[in-house]
């Protein structure tokens, strides 16, 4: 197991501790985005400082699908935003780590988010700031498949390709489940990648499990300014690295039982070879 995959078995092991410490979360499309918040914070894309989270000239990162906010804490203390401890304040009375990102309350945080469809907006909002501030970083949403079903969503497609905006990065978390079961039953996205190219965007696919693939395809469209927004399709499991929740629209929103946890997180210990540290 490589570093990077390491810090993503470890954000997975937090992730399923903090949702049952709380009793109450996302662990499905937390799971499945995991390697990706990995490549974007670990692997040399996102330009960023714990230290100084305003510093002026960081990429910024938005989580347009809010609900998985136990991945981008997860992410945020493994950077060194905050304790790792306090993840397991997860959405207790009085914690900052609320059920979506409070971006008043938590450091790394740009945007509080959880109204889906909106993210893609403010994202395309502050890639446009930046050019016209004569700019150069970058901006990365990371959104849900079944969230493509809003049509804001496409709105901001089609108001980023008449800008030009080709320092924002949209990622579609695709696991192809939402909360009422799978994206293709409940209103079907299709072909996601002709879409956004339909709209004007680069868009490529990529195994969203499969982390170097994932740095090499995000460095790529950051690099590129060739005035087109940039769109990666990353292809994941709901409940990613928990056999018992992958690819089970039940897991959207539910926390794990005691005997859950317990086996969720010996069997993601065992991939790294160490002893769970719960139960």
């Amino acid at each position: 197991m490589t570093e990077l995959e390491r810090r993503a078995n470890e954000m997975r092991s937090d992730i399923v501790s903090m949702i049952a410490e709380a009793g109450s979360g996302h662990p499905g499309g937390s799971l499945s985005s995991a390697d990706i918040l990995t490549a974007l914070y670990f692997g040399g894309v996102l330009e960023h400082d714990p230290a100084r989270p305003g510093w002026d000239e960081r990429d910024r990162f938005i989580l347009a699908k809010g609900h998985a906010a136990p991945a981008l804490y997860a992410v945020l203390a493994q950077a060194g935003y905050f304790p790792r401890e306090e993840l397991l304040t997860l959405r207790k009375l009085g914690t900052r780590l609320q059920g979506h990102p409070d971006s008043n309350l938590v450091p790394g945080v740009e945007v509080s988010t959880g109204s889906l469809g909106q993210g893609l907006s403010v994202a395309a909002g502050i890639a446009a700031g930046l050019k016209l501030d004569g700019k150069t970083q970058s901006v990365f949403a990371l959104l849900g498949d079944g969230e493509c079903q809003e049509g804001q969503v496409w709105e901001a497609a089609m108001f980023a390709a008449h800008r030009g905006l080709d320092n924002l990065v949209a990622i579609v978390d695709r696991n192809c489940l939402q909360i009422d079961g799978n994206t293709a039953d409940v209103c079907d996205p299709g072909d996601l990648a002709a879409k956004f190219s339909a709209f004007g965007w680069t868009a490529v696919e990529v195994d969203g499990h499969d982390i170097p693939a994932l740095v090499e395809a995000l460095a790529a469209a950051k690099a590129d300014r060739a005035a087109k927004p940039h769109a990666l399709i990353a292809r994941t499991v709901k409940g990613k690295g928990v056999s018992f929740m992958e690819n089970q629209a039940g897991w959207h929103g539910k926390a794990p039982n005691a005997e859950q946890t317990e086996a969720a997180l010996a069997e993601l210990a065992a991939l790294t070879g160490e002893e769970s540290s719960r139960g």
